[in-house]
């Protein structure tokens, strides 16, 4: 490979996929008369468009508590009902611009105090039919069969097809995991295997232990496949989708091309929402959702799985059914959030939080990521203070340590959760080495052409001699070449796992070259007193509702 090859090889494995840092919109509606306290609105649909704006508006509705909370890369958006509230013998609408800053948290109240009051008589008659009872009506029957799926390398949604405990979803987001997690609950996730994953057809079915979904009825695919409703061109969908730090909520759309294996659609999908079920004006399923593949879609457009697709791999993962995965319920998100005054109380130039501590081993650098510098990371644009946080070379280093490529919608929200970020080392080969200094022989000076000693497989944690198991054991993938893929291990922890209680933690690090041999890493006692600091203010905060 000629130098410069290597330089822009090199680069593009170690400068991570950087992508924008979003911000937090909480959306709460709520609205009272004279003789009732505040009420929330449950359901309210609302359209949610750039401004100004580049394509259709994504409609979202608010749940039962009368919220909505959304992470939007920064710029100006709008915020406007899709159809008037009716309450207190009133009709209420809105629409309000807001600025999305990164890293940052707004709240957006919709009351009586800021609403349009709409005409009784202009609304349309009750007996009309309305796509929001349909959707209403939907997500009623079906919303118990819609999960959430977590695989090493992404999010998704999926649905219950089989009473063997077999779950549709989509076979992009599944990738080549052979195990990933069914998220059931807020507060209930189980181990799943995977039968069947077919990227070139984007579906997947994975396995839970079949009594989870004993009061779960399976979606009917209306199999054997040339049963399976087809679709037109135009025609509306609606999707149930779960997606992250939200209930289940239905999204609709129309068809707007049709493929051969794919059909394009302008449903636009929150993070998580691929693999969900589709259905068309009737309630029938008719696929599953995908990222759209089409040169000019943005990251949250979807495309179609046909069901066609969906009941050829099911067919195909019945044979495979061997015993089920245990119903053995893992590790969740803690319940309640990260303090936001913890960040706003540390005064500028003065945090000790704000370098990220980073151990080696043999093959490995692993850093540890904790709320407060990964806060420090979204605002390090405007810092000011300190003296080692001023050098560029500690700029760019916490830059590439606090991005997390297509985990960034997970952690932009400041999750309570210890980050281990597990990064196989650089290494310059024999053979290069060798090129090296014979071309300094002619003169020419050439850096070292390093590259990753090897690939991330997996990380074992140990507490006091007790094998500790992580929240996620998330993989960030990075392609150094059309054939080769380099990853690291980002895996998310409870705030209390590596506590006092521990003593001593110990890491295994194992590589895909030596899958067998562990590579250990003892994390030192000021590392680790540095993480329990840094949750300081979390441990004294009190509960809230737990996100998913």
């Amino acid at each position: 490979m000629r130098p410069a090859s290597v330089v822009l090889a090199l680069f593009a494995v170690v400068a991570v996929s950087a992508q924008p840092e979003r911000g937090t919109l909480r959306i709460k509606v709520t609205l009272a008369d004279a003789a009732q306290p505040p009420t929330p609105v449950p359901r309210h649909a609302l359209l949610l468009s750039d401004e100004p704006p580049t394509a259709e508006p994504r409609q979202i509705f608010t749940t039962a508590n009368g919220t909505v909370v959304l992470m939007l890369r920064p710029g100006s958006y709008v915020v406007e009902s899709d159809r008037p509230a009716v309450f207190g013998g009133r009709a209420y609408q809105w629409r309000q611009v807001v600025e999305i800053v990164a890293g940052r948290d707004l709240s957006l109240d919709l009351t009586a105090d800021n609403a349009e009051i709409v005409p009784l008589e202009t609304l349309s008659s009750p007996t009309t039919p309305d796509s929001a009872s349909r959707e209403d009506a939907l997500l009623s029957k079906y919303q118990e069969s819609v999960v959430a799926v977590w695989s090493p390398t992404a999010r998704a949604s999926g649905f219950v097809v089989d009473s063997h405990g077999l779950i549709a979803t989509d076979g992009r987001a599944i990738g080549t995991a052979t195990v990933v997690e069914v998220q059931l609950t807020p507060t209930v996730k189980v181990p799943a295997r995977v039968l069947r994953s077919d990227r070139s057809r984007d579906v997947a079915i994975v396995q839970i232990n079949p009594s989870l979904v004993a009061t779960r009825p399976a979606l009917a695919l209306d199999c054997p496949p040339s049963r399976a409703p087809s679709l037109d061109n135009g025609q509306a969908i609606t999707s149930i989708t779960v997606p992250h730090m939200g209930e289940k909520e239905p999204v609709h759309g129309e068809v707007t091309a049709l493929q051969p294996r794919r059909v394009e659609t302008n449903v636009r999908l929150p993070f998580g929402g691929s693999g969900a079920p589709v259905f068309n004006d009737a309630g029938s399923v008719v696929g599953l959702t995908s990222i759209s593949l089409e040169p000019d879609s943005r990251a949250d457009d979807a495309a179609v799985v046909l069901t066609v697709f969906i009941c050829e791999a099911l067919a195909a993962s019945l044979p495979a059914l061997s015993e089920a995965p245990a119903a053995t319920q893992l590790p969740v998100e803690p319940a309640r959030p990260y303090p936001a005054s913890a960040f706003e109380d540390v005064p500028r130039g003065t945090t000790p939080t704000a370098a990220v501590p980073v151990m080696s081993s043999s093959d490995f650098d692993v850093a540890f990521v904790t709320p407060p510098m990964l806060h420090r990371a979204q605002q390090r644009s405007g810092w000011t203070g300190g003296q080692t946080e001023r050098s560029p070379e500690a700029q760019a280093r916490l830059g590439r340590l606090t991005e997390f490529g297509a985990w960034s919608d997970y952690f932009s929200s400041l999750p309570p959760v210890l980050i281990v970020r597990v990064t196989p080392k650089m290494v310059e080969g024999f053979w290069k080495r060798l090129g090296r200094e014979a071309a300094r022989t002619q003169g020419a000076d050439l850096p070292p052409f390093k590259d990753f000693k090897g690939s991330f497989l997996q990380m074992r944690a140990t507490c006091a001699g007790v094998e500790v198991t992580p929240i996620h054991p998330f993989v960030l993938e990075h392609a150094v070449s059309e054939k080769n893929v380099i990853r690291e291990g980002l895996y998310v922890f409870d705030p209390d796992a590596f506590g006092p209680q521990c003593g001593t933690v110990t890491l295994s690090l194992y590589s895909e070259a030596q899958p067998q041999r562990a590579d250990p890493l003892t994390p030192t006692r000021a590392i680790l007193d540095k993480i329990w600091n840094d949750f300081a203010p979390y441990r004294a905060t009190s509960g809230t509702p737990k996100q998913q």
